[in-house]
Formats: structure tokens, C-alpha cells, sequence
């Protein structure tokens, strides 16, 4: 039962911190819609946002079974 414990703590203590580490990226990708300090297309809009729905997509995967290796690198 212990064993499970030191689990679940390890699982909350690394989730809470990886889960706001990508919040964090995320509000820091928003930042880039500032038109005077960047230029983008609709296009790269549209990559950007694909690519975050396919990767919110692979962790919903992920939890519902055990496989799964999404090593993917995102480019522009």
C-alpha cells in the first residue's frame, strides 16, 4: 500500500509541474500574436494550433491505453 502511495505522490508532483510548465509555454506562444513585434501567416497560425491539438490528442491517447511513442518535433 505504501508503494502505491509513493506512486500516486510522485505522479502528482510531476504532473502539477509538467502541466504548468506547458501551461506556461502555451501563454508564451500566445505572446507571439503581437503583429508589432512578430510577422506570421494564417498559415503558421493554423500549423502552431494543429500541432497543440495532435499532441493534447496523443496524451488523451495515452492515458486511455498504454501504448503510444509520439516523439514528433514540431517545425514551422
Amino acid at each position: 500500500m505504501a508503494e502505491d502511495s509513493d506512486k500516486r505522490e510522485k505522479f502528482v508532483r510531476l504532473a502539477e509541474g509538467r502541466t504548468q510548465s506547458a501551461l506556461d509555454a502555451i501563454r508564451k506562444l500566445g505572446n507571439l500574436s503581437n503583429r508589432r513585434a512578430y510577422e506570421y501567416s494564417e498559415s503558421d497560425v493554423k500549423k502552431i494550433l494543429k500541432a497543440l491539438r495532435d499532441a493534447t490528442s496523443d496524451i488523451e491517447r495515452k492515458f486511455g491505453s498504454t501504448s503510444g511513442d509520439g516523439a514528433d518535433k514540431f517545425k514551422l
